[in-house]
């Protein structure tokens, strides 16, 4: 397979291909060239001609078809799958892997052909509990057998992220549902609740979350709104910038939200955020934890996710201050005043997430001791 078509609701957005040289090309179809949006305004403008990869940092991949493929967890799950159907995974071109993706991925993007799973259609409407679900990861990590490997291909298989997660249907309403991994505290699920809880009372722009049966996190879907998909970019797939090490200033990324958005209150969403998580020490701040939403051809910055205590690159935030890893209040002040954030409205969003976190600062200080 050296040719993928890429569609978002049944629009074809264009062609994605491998050359001769093992060089990855798109091209915009014509019909979207005059009806669409660019999917990646910094490295696929819309405009007509073929659009070449450069090898890094996606190894060769762009980087908003980098934002489809599963992560650390995902990778986990497609690899044992690949390998119990007589395929080495290694051997795979991207242009596979984004159809083993087909239309199960995050975000609005979907590729054809698809690579179905076996049995795919019959696991999709499987539910069972997340005791169950729980139990099925822990068997994957420690590589022991499982009851049904091709359901947690499909409900699993797609999330970016080193954490086990499922994506379910509860309520009618599409869920983002995490489980412990080795290494995470036994209250991981509660804590991370508890970030998402602090958050909105500072005002950061959150998804509803909720903590099932007392200790699994899940977020409720922000790239699906009323059955349609939402096409979403991550920092790292929009800039080109690795998340597997620190690769992005916050003046950057609020340089390139105004770009994207041409709004201050994105921007001002993007400083909150910044100040939040230097305050609560989430410090795994990389490119893949903040995302830009685009619907009706109007960017906004997403909503906030994956918010917990971490340590970072190194004890370092992966995403700087001034290029500061470990920034004080003062690097705050003066990174949203250079994003033309006046210096009281500054103040006023770190007084208020400095109060709407005091509790969650001293249950993080009782951790550490």
């Amino acid at each position: 397979m050296d040719t993928l078509t890429v569609f978002m609701d049944r629009s074809r957005v264009g062609t994605l291909a491998i050359s001769n040289h093992s060089r990855y090309l798109f091209e915009y179809d014509p019909q979207w060239l005059r009806d669409g949006f660019s999917i990646s305004p910094v490295h696929l403008p819309l405009e007509s001609g073929l659009f070449t990869a450069k090898p890094d940092p996606f190894a060769g991949l762009f980087g908003v078809f980098n934002d489809s493929l599963p992560d650390g967890w995902g990778n986990l799950i497609i690899n044992r799958w690949l390998r119990e159907n007589g395929v080495k995974p290694d051997k795979l071109s991207w242009i596979e892997r984004l159809a083993l993706v087909g239309r199960s991925g995050m975000g609005a993007l979907c590729y054809e052909p698809e690579i179905r799973h076996s049995r795919k259609s019959e696991a999709q409407n499987l539910i069972h509990s997340l005791e169950y679900y729980a139990s099925e990861v822990e068997k994957i990590v420690k590589e022991e057998p499982v009851e049904s490997l091709d359901e947690l291909v499909e409900k699993a298989g797609s999330p970016g992220g080193a954490r086990p997660k499922v994506l379910l249907e509860i309520d009618n309403r599409e869920w983002l549902i995490k489980f412990r991994a080795e290494g995470d505290p036994k209250d991981i699920g509660e804590l991370e609740f508890l970030y998402s809880q602090t958050a909105k009372v500072a005002g950061i722009d959150m998804p509803e979350t909720r903590l099932f049966e007392g200790k699994y996190f899940g977020t409720e879907r922000f790239d699906r709104k009323n059955g349609k998909r939402i096409h979403m970019i991550t920092a790292s797939g929009l800039l080109h910038a690795s998340h597997r090490y620190p690769s992005l200033d916050y003046a950057d990324l609020m340089k390139a939200t105004f770009f994207l958005t041409r709004s201050m209150v994105e921007v001002k969403k993007v400083y909150r955020l910044m100040v939040f998580n230097v305050l609560t020490h989430n410090r795994d701040d990389h490119t893949r934890n903040f995302s830009f939403l685009c619907n009706g051809g109007e960017w906004v910055f997403a909503p906030a996710y994956d918010l917990v205590y971490s340590h970072g690159f190194r004890g370092n935030h992966s995403t700087t201050v001034l290029g500061n890893g470990t920034p004080d209040r003062g690097l705050l002040l003066k990174a949203g005043k250079e994003a033309g954030i006046s210096r009281s409205e500054c103040h006023a969003i770190l007084d208020q997430v400095e109060e709407a976190a005091v509790d969650l600062v001293f249950h993080i200080s009782k951790r550490r001791d």
